[in-house]
């Protein structure tokens, strides 16, 4: 990954040469320094989880009434959504019929 020396932005490469989407700073590529990053395709099969096959779709579960089938289990997550000095977003997935709710604090 290379960002752009002008404005700091994610480049692309294109045609040999790294391109920056937002200012259109360009430089070329350099060969010798991108055959020593690593890269996640290199990833030893061990070390990846694969979890297709779960039930749980890897979440954990709680007791909570589905608004749309009165099931009372759903799998939960958090994410923060609003900016960071505001608490996290929990989201619900009902285990039966995957409807997808969230819960705030207020």
């Amino acid at each position: 990954m290379e960002f752009c020396d002008d404005c700091g932005s994610m480049m692309k490469t294109a045609d040999g040469m790294w391109v920056c989407s937002s200012c259109g700073y360009e430089k070329p590529r350099d060969q010798q320094r991108e055959e020593q990053m690593v890269t996640t395709a290199g990833q030893q099969e061990s070390e990846v989880i694969d979890i297709t096959d779960s039930d749980s779709q890897g979440l954990p579960t709680t007791s909570a009434a589905c608004p749309s089938c009165d099931n009372d289990e759903a799998y939960w997550y958090m994410q923060q959504i609003r900016s960071a000095d505001e608490s996290e977003t929990r989201f619900f997935v009902c285990t039966a019929c995957e409807h997808k709710w969230r819960e705030d604090d207020h």
